[in-house]
C-alpha cells in the first residue's frame, strides 16, 4: 500500500501539503480532485520519485512497477505499432537480454533468455500494441505509420497507449481525456475497469471519475481527505458538510430566484418552451453543485441575442469536406467526408453531434461556422444569423505575444468594419471591465497570453465569444483546458442561454445538462440519434469489443501458423554454431513480423467488410495489396531460413 504520514510538500515557497496523511491500498482506483493549483500534480511527482517530501513519512512499495504517460512529444520515425510495443518495459529488457546474450556466445544464457522473451509476451506484443492503438481512435491504416506523421494530441494518444503497453503494479494518468473524443473515451474507462493494479488519475471529466475510480482523494486547504466511492458519491458527501454551513448555498438565492421566475412566466409559452426546460435543468442542478461552484474561479452568463431567426439555417443537399491543397494538379477533386445533408436548425434547439472519430463532426461543425466552404449543395443562413464558434484549435489561434486586452479591442476593430457591433459598449475601460467578469482583473488584463494556462485562454476564447452576443453557439471540444467547477459554470450558463446550440464534445456531463436531441455523424451521412447516451455509450462499446474480438482471431490464427510450422522444422541440435544463433533470431524476427501483417490484414479486411465511406476504401485496399505482397516476400525468406537451420 501506499501510506503519506504527516506529510508537508512545498514548491518553492508554498507550502501544497501540510501534516497531510492518507492510506492508499492495493488495487484501488483513485480520482484524485482539488482547485488547480492545489497541487495534484505535484503530488503525482511524489509518487513518481521526481519529488520528494520536505517532512513526515512517504511510503510506497520498492517492487511496484510503474506507468504513466510521458509528456514530451516523442520525435521519431519509428512506427506507431513499435514505438507502443517499446512501451512494454519488461519485454524491452528481455530484448535486450537476448541480444547481450547472442553476443557472447554463451548457450546456457542465451536459452534462458529466449525463456524470459516467451515469458515477457514476445509472440503477442503486437497484436497487444495494436489493439490499444485501435482502441484509441487510430485507423487500421495508420498501424505502420512513422509516429512523427501525426499530429501532437495523436501522439499523446501513442503515448497513452505506451503507458497502458507497460506492465505495472501502479498507473499514475494526469488528464488522460484531454486528447480523445467520446469512442476513444469510453474504449478507454472499459479498459481501465479490466486493470487490475493501483489506478490513480487526475482529471475533471465527472462522469470518468464516476465510470473508473472508486476512491475520492480531495486536495482542500493542504490536506488530504479521502472518500469512500466515485467523485458523485464525493459531491454528495462534502455537498452535506457544506450544507450545514448554508454560506455555499446563500450566494445562490438570487439565481434560483432568477430562474424560477422564468420559469414560471414562460413555461406555457410555446416560443420559449425550450428556454424554460433548460431552465427547469439548471434548477435541478443548482442545489448539488453548489458546493462545487462555490470553489469556481468564476461564473457567466451568455447575454440575450439581439434576435432569435427561425430556422437559424437550413441545409439542402450538403457535402461537407476540404478543397483540394495548394499545389496540387488541375482537376484533384475535393475531399468529400460527409454528403446529402438536407436538414434546418431552428432556433431554441440544443443539438449534441456524435460519431466516432473521423467521421466528420468537427468538419461539419466547421463548415456551419463559415470556417469551411461547402463541397455542395445550399446552405441558407437566417436574416441576423450571429455565430459564436469555439473550435478544437481555438486557443492556437489566440496570439501568443497580445494580451487580452489587445485580444478585444481587435475583436471590436474587426466586427466594427463589418457592422456587427449589436450595440455593446466599445470604451477601453468598458472592455477591462467586461474582461473582470471572466477573472482578468488587475495585471492580468496586459500579461501576454502565451504565457498563460489553457484554462486560461479558454476562458479568454469564451470571453470573446459572449461579448459578440451569438444566437448560434457552435462549440468543438470547449471543456478540454476546463477544470470541474469552469465546466459546471459553463454548463449552467448553456442552460440559461436563449439561443441555439450545437455542441461536439466527449464530456457526457455537460451533453446531458445541455442537449435535448442528438444528431449522429457516421459511414458519410448525418442523421437523428434515436436513444440516449447511454444508448451511443452501449455501441461503442459493442463495436470496440468486435474490434477486439476480430484482433485476437487474427493473432491466434498466426500463432497457430507459426506452431505448425514450427512442428514441421527438423529437430536442432543442443548445441548451436554462431551463424545457426544468427539465423534463428533472424527467423524470430520474421516471425513476429508476420504475425503483425497477419493481424493487420484481418483488420483490414474485417474494416472493408463494414462498408466504409468511399474515400477510404481505396486507401484500404492499397494497405491490403501492400501487406499481402510484404507477406508473400517473408514467407519465401521463411523457408530459405528454414533451410539453412537444418543444414
Amino acid at each position: 500500500m501506499i501510506t503519506l504520514k504527516n506529510v508537508t510538500l512545498r514548491r518553492g515557497a508554498k507550502v501544497l501539503l501540510d501534516a497531510a496523511s492518507v492510506t492508499l491500498n492495493p488495487g484501488e482506483k483513485i480520482g484524485l480532485v482539488g482547485r488547480n493549483g492545489a497541487g495534484k500534480s505535484s503530488l503525482f511527482a511524489l509518487f513518481n520519485g521526481n519529488l520528494h517530501e520536505d517532512a513526515g513519512e512517504y511510503y510506497i512499495p520498492p517492487q511496484w512497477r510503474m506507468g504513466q504517460v510521458a509528456q514530451d512529444m516523442p520525435e521519431t520515425g519509428q512506427n506507431a505499432t513499435d514505438f507502443v510495443v517499446e512501451g512494454d518495459s519488461v519485454l524491452l529488457a528481455a530484448q535486450q537480454e537476448v541480444a547481450a546474450a547472442e553476443d557472447t556466445e554463451d548457450y546456457d544464457r542465451m536459452a534462458h533468455a529466449y525463456m524470459a522473451l516467451q515469458d515477457a509476451g514476445a509472440h503477442d506484443a503486437p497484436a497487444r500494441a495494436q489493439a490499444l492503438i485501435l482502441g484509441l481512435g487510430f485507423k487500421t491504416t495508420e498501424l505502420s505509420n512513422p509516429v512523427n506523421s501525426f499530429s501532437g494530441g495523436w501522439r499523446m494518444r501513442l503515448q497513452l497507449a505506451r503507458a497502458l503497453m507497460c506492465p505495472s503494479e501502479l498507473l499514475l494518468l494526469d488528464e488522460p481525456t484531454n486528447h480523445l473524443d467520446l469512442d476513444a473515451l469510453v474504449w478507454l474507462e472499459a479498459w481501465l475497469k479490466r486493470y487490475e493494479g493501483t489506478l490513480i488519475v487526475i482529471s475533471h471529466d465527472r462522469e470518468f471519475l464516476d465510470a473508473v475510480t472508486n476512491v475520492t482523494l480531495h486536495i482542500d486547504a493542504a490536506k488530504l481527505v479521502r472518500y469512500g466511492g466515485n467523485y458523485s458519491k464525493f459531491e454528495d458527501m462534502r455537498a452535506e458538510q457544506m450544507e450545514l454551513q448554508q454560506n455555499a448555498f446563500a450566494k445562490q438565492q438570487d439565481k434560483i430566484a432568477h430562474l424560477q421566475k422564468f420559469i414560471a412566466r414562460f413555461k406555457a409559452k410555446a416560443s420559449k418552451a425550450k428556454q424554460a426546460q433548460s431552465r427547469v435543468k439548471a434548477l435541478d442542478r443548482m442545489e448539488k453543485i453548489a458546493p462545487l461552484l462555490s470553489e469556481a474561479d468564476f461564473t457567466f452568463e451568455f447575454k440575450e441575442p439581439a434576435n432569435l431567426p427561425n430556422p437559424m439555417l437550413s441545409m439542402t443537399g450538403v457535402s461537407f469536406g476540404y478543397p483540394p491543397p495548394d499545389g496540387a494538379p488541375a482537376g484533384t477533386p475535393p475531399s468529400v467526408i460527409v454528403r446529402n445533408v438536407s436538414r434546418s436548425v431552428l432556433a431554441g434547439q440544443r443539438i449534441g453531434i456524435l460519431g466516432a472519430n473521423g467521421q466528420g463532426k468537427s468538419t461539419v461543425v466547421k463548415t456551419i461556422a463559415r470556417e469551411l466552404k461547402a463541397i455542395g449543395g445550399e446552405i441558407t443562413e437566417g436574416k441576423g444569423l450571429n455565430i459564436g464558434y469555439f473550435a478544437q484549435q481555438e486557443l492556437d489561434v489566440l496570439r501568443p505575444l497580445d494580451t487580452p486586452l489587445e485580444h478585444m479591442i481587435r475583436l471590436v476593430k474587426d466586427l466594427s468594419a463589418a457592422g456587427k457591433i449589436a450595440g455593446q459598449a466599445t470604451r477601453e475601460q468598458d472592455l477591462r471591465s467586461f474582461l473582470g467578469t471572466f477573472n482578468f482583473g488587475g495585471d492580468m488584463v496586459k500579461q501576454a497570453v502565451g504565457s498563460m494556462s489553457g484554462g486560461e485562454k479558454a476562458r479568454l476564447v469564451l470571453c470573446m465569444i459572449v461579448w459578440q452576443r451569438p444566437n448560434l453557439l457552435l462549440l468543438d471540444e470547449p471543456t478540454n483546458h476546463l477544470d470541474l467547477a469552469t465546466r459546471e459554470a459553463l454548463s449552467m450558463a448553456l442552460n440559461e442561454f436563449e439561443g441555439t446550440v450545437m455542441l461536439v464534445s466527449h464530456d457526457r456531463a455537460l451533453l446531458r445538462a445541455v442537449c435535448d436531441e442528438f444528431w449522429m455523424v457516421s459511414r458519410g451521412g448525418v442523421a437523428p440519434f434515436d436513444g440516449d447516451l447511454d444508448d451511443y455509450q452501449r455501441h461503442l462499446l459493442d463495436e470496440a469489443r468486435r474490434q477486439r474480438e476480430a484482433i485476437k482471431e487474427a493473432a491466434s490464427s498466426a500463432a497457430k501458423a507459426q506452431r505448425k510450422a514450427l512442428a514441421a522444422a527438423p529437430v536442432q541440435p543442443k548445441t548451436k554454431s554462431a551463424p545457426q544463433g544468427s539465423l534463428k533470431r533472424q527467423l524470430d524476427e520474421i516471425e513476429a513480423r508476420m504475425a503483425v501483417l497477419n493481424l493487420e490484414g484481418a483488420a483490414l479486411e474485417g474494416h472493408l467488410s463494414n462498408s466504409p465511406p468511399l474515400a477510404e476504401i481505396a486507401e484500404l485496399g492499397r494497405r491490403l495489396k501492400a501487406v499481402n505482397d510484404e507477406l508473400q516476400s517473408l514467407e519465401e525468406q521463411w523457408l530459405t531460413l528454414s533451410e539453412a537451420l537444418t543444414v
